[in-house]
């Protein structure tokens, strides 16, 4: 008897070292599904949704009455150029043809043409200190004569410049166009050379641009990797309603998110959770829901059935609170109506994260949602900010594209041209400008630290006359926001959240 005990307690060893031994391949098996589900979505053809639906809808306008309104393009009020279009000689049957009528057909064409400019420039000398003086005329890019006296013209090199930084352009592929579109023929080191000119003539505006994200009450940060001779740099953006800045970097580190907006910034950030931006003590911060809900469904498609619950769970939570930020909108809600849901929907939270999970997968998101939660539903206490880091999303979606197309820069100095003109040229579409009227006023300048109407002047505070929320349980924090308002913060988040005033102009209590 003693025997077969010894024998069963040996077999019930093994069989545990057996069970550890799967439940660790069963993690292993699970991050390297985790790992190629990320890296699957980092192709140059992420547009694959799996299984095809059964009976997917047509593409294109439903027919008859569901077609919707129909519109069509405005007939031009000046014609440049009138085409007599006559009759075939005779019919298809040989028959001899009549008039009828004349109708009007428009097109609208783009010219390939070049000019050439020749600019009969005065030089004199100064009758009192001797110095050297020439004409310049406004369409002129440089002063320069003699050898260097042929040149390109300022519409043509915003062109170039604008296919390369804005559209993501090689410089070879820059100059294809401007050679089979306008035959206007151009090295692909002209075309480098324009961009480094161009950006050396936008550093004072990048320079403004900078106080500008730092003077501005919100601003969504984000950042990506990037490539400057060969090696791992990355490039940051910050966003506000006006201005976008951007920079490439060597590190993602809050040593590099302070050069962006200053280590002391007191506004609003909306961030994808990287513990880096939690760093900025005197800020208020709200974490992208779009992360965690993309999180939720991608760890609930792969999860088993039982495993699955909790991010479902989660993603309903967060969804919730999207709904109530679009009743608010929607004026369905008062704003005590709001705080009061919002504490009910916090209090939810808390109750499922206290319950206990036994996938690691879901320990890793309740641990995160823990770091995360009183960031989580900043957006409901202060109506108006934006629940997502969408804005610093799209800047940076075309310096991806761009990065596929070729790979990063070369040198330090074409990174900080990247720089300048990235940011220029993504402040002038925000604020709706003509880009290529921009890239104009910076070539034809004369003034080398020319600072463009990009610029907003001042910090502008929205006003608004509705009550603050009631005083609810919490420390008092002496920090103080762009409204020098006290405010009331968890006893949990005094030492890392910061609380400036409402986007909106009422004052903020959050309670986690």
């Amino acid at each position: 008897m003693r025997k077969e005990n010894e024998q069963l307690r040996q077999e019930q060893g093994r069989l545990r070292g057996e069970r550890e031994r799967l439940r660790e391949e069963n993690e292993r098996l699970k991050r390297q599904l985790e790992e190629a589900q990320r890296a699957n979505k980092r192709q140059a053809a992420p547009f694959s949704r799996g299984q095809r639906k059964a009976n997917p809808r047509p593409p294109g306008r439903k027919p008859g009455t569901a077609y919707g309104q129909h519109y069509r393009k405005t007939i031009p009020q000046q014609v440049d150029q009138v085409i007599a279009v006559p009759l075939p000689a005779q019919c298809g049957c040989g028959g001899a043809l009549k008039v009828e009528k004349i109708e009007p057909q428009y097109q609208h064409e783009v010219v390939r043409k070049t000019i050439w400019r020749r600019f009969d420039i005065a030089v004199g000398r100064c009758r009192r200190c001797g110095r050297r003086v020439q004409g310049r005329d406004p369409r002129q890019t440089s002063d320069a004569l003699g050898a260097a006296a042929v040149q390109l013209g300022p519409e043509a090199l915003a062109l170039a410049v604008r296919m390369n930084k804005g559209l993501g352009m090689p410089h070879g592929d820059v100059a294809a166009v401007l050679q089979d579109g306008f035959g206007l023929r151009v090295h692909r080191s002209t075309i480098c050379r324009a961009v480094e000119r161009v950006a050396r003539r936008g550093q004072a505006t990048w320079h403004a641009l900078r106080e500008a994200a730092r003077r501005s009450m919100v601003n969504a940060i984000d950042e990506t990797g990037w490539r400057v001779e060969a090696q791992l740099r990355w490039l940051w953006v910050a966003v506000s309603e006006q201005v976008t800045y951007c920079d490439i970097l060597p590190g993602r580190g809050f040593e590099q998110a302070a050069s962006l907006l200053g280590e002391n910034y007191d506004g609003w950030l909306t961030h994808d959770g990287w513990a880096v931006y939690y760093k900025f003590l005197r800020a208020g911060h709200q974490s992208c829901m779009a992360h965690l809900l993309r999180r939720c469904r991608d760890m609930a498609a792969v999860a088993s059935a039982s495993a699955s619950r909790f991010p479902l769970q989660v993603k309903a939570l967060l969804e919730k609170g999207l709904a109530l930020r679009d009743r608010y909108n929607q004026g369905e809600l008062s704003r005590h109506g709001l705080w009061t849901a919002t504490g009910r929907l916090e209090a939810q939270l808390d109750r499922l994260l206290l319950r206990p999970v036994r996938d690691s997968a879901n320990r890793r998101l309740k641990n995160h949602l823990w770091r995360e939660r009183p960031y989580l539903f900043t957006f409901l206490y202060c109506p108006g900010l934006d629940a997502t880091n969408n804005a610093a999303e799209r800047a940076l979606r075309p310096l991806v594209v761009a990065r596929k197309n070729w790979g990063g820069n070369r040198t330090q100095k074409g990174a900080r041209a990247q720089a300048i003109l990235t940011s220029i040229l993504q402040t002038a579409q925000q604020q709706g400008k003509k880009p290529l009227e921009v890239l104009i006023a910076l070539l034809v300048g004369n003034d080398q630290g020319k600072i463009l109407d990009l610029v907003p002047r001042t910090r502008e505070i929205p006003q608004d006359s509705s009550p603050a929320p009631p005083p609810r349980k919490g420390v008092a924090c002496d920090l103080r926001g762009p409204s020098q308002t006290e405010f009331v913060l968890p006893p949990e988040s005094v030492a890392l959240y910061a609380m400036p005033k409402a986007v909106d102009g009422a004052r903020v209590s959050v309670q986690p």
